[in-house]
């Protein structure tokens, strides 16, 4: 949601650079860093060290003299884990809430003890060489150095400036990552600046701050090398991140907490770093095939009722514009009384019958907005007060707060009778229709005097909290609509967030520049373990948008894995633009319908992989140094290259790397040496290429839902040379499995296909006029060759 922002204080200081230029601290701060090396233990495939943090020169110098404890041990192949700490009991029993995080049982490291190193030896290329003098951890991949933590890199902080009620400093964690010559970093969660994140500060704290700041709702503590690694820090706290921007060789990390524990992950590619990733902290869930298809809300703060409802609805299907999924936004419930999961019953008199009657006329799937507050003058508050369903502040009394809704309490997911409660609630929205839950807001926690019924830190919890909220709602739809069925449309999230599908980009402005930075939020967060990713098509703030931009966001909304028309006090239906309006969303709407068998082959991927569907173009091209800066455009699945056009004009300029690509629109193929091209697009039109060596499955251009059965009047495209493929074909009766495959194999002089299915189906050559078999064209000129057979054999 947007109006009535506010802001939760913080527990760590926004400053938390500790030095002044190379040499120097600030006043008031002191590290200790961990130094020589006093005492080393091998042990069930783990190594221990302790470190001095001053030099010991004599017997003297073991007095007065901290010790920095630290351990290395592999939980996965290619996955190294570090931990460390001051005091021990102070970091074991910090009130943290635990990421569900899983390892591999049987997988022990390989140790191997040498004059002035332990190689911890991870397998698949990964190895940790530890000091055994000097404190110091050097990762190497197939023995090229990664990162380091060298000299003065892991030390312990004393900043007292910052002092608690005792006049006691804070204390925090740091680790100083090291950077190589032209390294860049990507991920940290959905982040809307620059999508390169060297020269960056980035702080891990949830915040609703729009699309246009460094604020952002979605804060994973996991980024990504151009050197073919990732860092996860094993944190929910209010982690901070000096990447390139505090020392130019470095990415500082700040951890409020005497200890710190931390994941090195070896690639070597990206795509492998994600899997590895995901193995640790949970892979993408996978949503119902309906949910690709168009999404309709009702905005924010517009007037609305159930002939506003229906006429919309109507409106789109009049229009020939295939709509599968209404949202009834936040005022479905009487204002004031959110969230008190009742039906307005001035708007909505008989809401189960409202809601039987849609689906009857127009085949429709029902999304509600929630959120995890309860107004004072909810009819639930009462009950949510006194069986302890809602945060308390220390002396036992009830938080409550006017921001968002009057007198509100904010429901406490760590006791486990408020969790059932909650689930009880949408059980019964579930039981009147409703498909699926838009899980708002989950940003605005408060963390400072206030406690939680499991005792954690509340300042941990702020982040965390999102994790319980879009997994109490999960379960309770996965519980009633069955397993790869459920869909949350949520906006905030932190690790393992990507279980619970899909998240959107939040409150973004109606403008180009807003589409833009919202691209670079959701390719962000696609690096960050998500595999699903949505955004308000035509931007959510302010008056209706401009039609340029709301037919220039159609276009892209309608590429990207989930596509949901939505704003704040302006509807968002097309004809309230222009004729034009309509039939761009009606074009682009048809055309995700007809490669659902493309998307939804490449969602299962996802969800098997955690490679995302939309793919920021070093996911495919890692050895492209040129992809590695291209934020203004994706790769939709491994095949297809999409470039928004960010302008009125259409003007679009953009990468295309090395090889020979096919234009799905203008049929029109491109030769690329690995360079930027210029274009001027009509808003009916942008590049959407095909790669050189593609074969995928689409549907027919017919389509009216976008889950339809794939096995039926499907087209094989071929584009350039694929060699051997097998292509399966998705089953949408049984998400997550196949129902066919499809066999290509491709010489220079015929092409054969092979298909499990049966009936009728087409192949497409793409970019090829005629071959010497039988064949049709189609509108661009491709060859067509239509059979019923199972097997096709094409003679060029």
């Amino acid at each position: 949601m947007s109006s009535g922002r506010g802001f939760v204080d913080r527990h760590v200081p926004s400053d938390t650079r500790f030095s002044r230029g190379m040499w120097e601290l600030k006043e008031s701060v002191a590290i200790k860093w961990a130094n020589d090396v006093v005492k080393q233990e091998l042990k069930d495939g783990k190594v221990y060290s302790v470190a001095g943090t001053h030099p010991i020169r004599n017997r003297a110098d073991t007095l007065n003299n901290p010790l920095i404890t630290a351990m290395l041990q592999s939980p996965a192949p290619g996955v190294v884990l570090g931990e460390t700490y001051h005091y021990v009991s102070a970091y074991k029993n910090n009130g943290e809430p635990k990421f569900d995080l899983t390892h591999d049982g049987n997988h022990v490291a390989k140790l191997t003890k040498s004059e002035n190193n332990v190689d911890v030896d991870a397998g698949s290329g990964l190895v940790a060489k530890v000091g055994t003098e000097k404190f110091g951890i050097e990762y190497e991949g197939d023995g090229k150095l990664l990162t380091k933590l060298g000299f003065r890199s892991v030390g312990w902080v004393q900043d007292s400036r910052f002092q608690d009620k005792y006049g006691r400093p804070t204390t925090y964690t740091t680790l100083q990552f090291h950077l190589s010559v032209g390294e860049k970093i990507y991920g940290l969660g959905e982040r809307f600046g620059p999508f390169q994140k060297n020269g960056q500060r980035v702080e891990i704290w949830n915040e609703d701050g729009g699309t246009s700041s460094e604020w952002t709702y979605k804060n994973i503590p996991f980024y990504i090398s151009s050197r073919g690694y990732g860092v996860f820090i094993d944190s929910s706290s209010d982690v901070i991140f000096e990447v390139q921007s505090e020392r130019t060789t470095r990415v500082n990390v700040t951890i409020p907490s005497e200890g710190a524990r931390w994941y090195v992950i070896y690639g070597p590619t990206p795509k492998e770093i994600l899997q590895k990733y995901a193995k640790l902290t949970g892979f993408p869930a996978l949503p119902p095939a309906w949910t690709f298809g168009l999404w309709l809300t009702t905005s924010f703060t517009t007037d609305y009722d159930l002939k506003t409802v229906s006429s919309f609805i109507a409106g789109m299907k009049d229009r020939d514009i295939p709509l599968r999924t209404f949202h009834f936004d936040c005022f479905w419930m009487k204002g004031f009384q959110w969230c008190d999961f009742e039906f307005d019953p001035d708007m909505f008199p008989d809401p189960a019958a409202m809601l039987k009657q849609l689906k009857k006329d127009f085949g429709i799937k029902v999304c509600v907005w929630i959120n995890s507050y309860i107004a004072q003058e909810s009819a639930l508050f009462k009950e949510a007060d006194e069986n302890g369903y809602l945060i308390r502040n220390v002396d036992g009394s009830l938080y409550q707060t006017d921001l968002w809704q009057a007198g509100m309490g904010i429901i406490d997911f760590t006791n486990p009778e408020a969790y059932k409660w909650f689930q009880g609630q949408m059980e019964k929205l579930i039981n009147m229709g409703v498909d699926s839950f838009k899980t708002d807001f989950g940003e605005r926690i408060p963390c400072i005097g206030v406690k939680y019924h499991d005792g954690k830190d509340p300042v941990a919890m702020h982040n965390y909290y999102t994790y319980l909220y879009n997994k109490c709602v999960f379960e309770v739809l996965e519980r009633k609509l069955g397993k790869n069925e459920a869909c949350l449309f949520a906006r905030s999230a932190t690790v393992g967030g990507q279980k619970f599908p899909v998240h959107w980009g939040g409150d973004c402005e109606s403008s180009f520049e807003a589409m833009a930075e919202s691209l670079r939020g959701g390719l962000s967060l696609c690096l960050s373990g998500f595999g699903f990713w949505s955004h308000d098509i035509g931007g959510f703030e302010g008056a209706r948008p401009e039609p340029s931009v709301y037919k220039r966001w159609c276009a892209f909304g309608l590429l990207s894995s989930h596509s949901r028309l939505h704003g704040s006090s302006s509807y968002r239906v097309p004809w309230l633009f222009d004729d034009e309006a309509c039939d761009v969303l009606r074009k682009f709407t048809k055309l995700k319908l007809e490669l659902m068998p493309y998307i939804y082959s490449t969602a299962i991927n996802a969800h098997e992989t955690a490679t995302p569907v939309m793919r920021a173009m070093l996911l495919e091209f890692p050895k492209d140094k040129e992809a590695y800066s291209a934020d203004t455009q994706f790769m939709l699945g491994e095949n297809i290259l999409v470039a928004p056009v960010f302008n009125e004009e259409g003007d679009v300029s953009y990468y295309v790397p090395k090889g020979e690509w096919y234009g799905y629109i203008d049929g029109k193929v491109r030769k690329s040496t690995g360079e930027w091209m210029e274009e001027k697009h009509d808003f009916l039109s942008l590049p959407i290429l095909v790669r050189e060596g593609s074969v995928f499955v689409s549907g027919p251009n017919n389509a009216s839902v976008p889950d339809y059965d794939y096995t039926l009047d499907f087209v094989v495209n071929i584009f350039r040379s694929p060699g051997k493929q097998t292509v399966k074909i998705p089953d949408v009766k049984k998400a997550g499995s196949f129902a066919g495959e499809v066999i290509v194999d491709a010489s220079e002089e015929s092409i054969k296909v092979n298909v499990s299915t049966k009936g009728k189906w087409l192949v497409r050559l793409l970019g090829v006029e005629s071959v010497k078999s039988e064949f049709s064209t189609d509108s661009f000129g491709n060859a067509v060759i239509t059979t019923s057979g199972k097997t096709l054999e094409i003679s060029l």
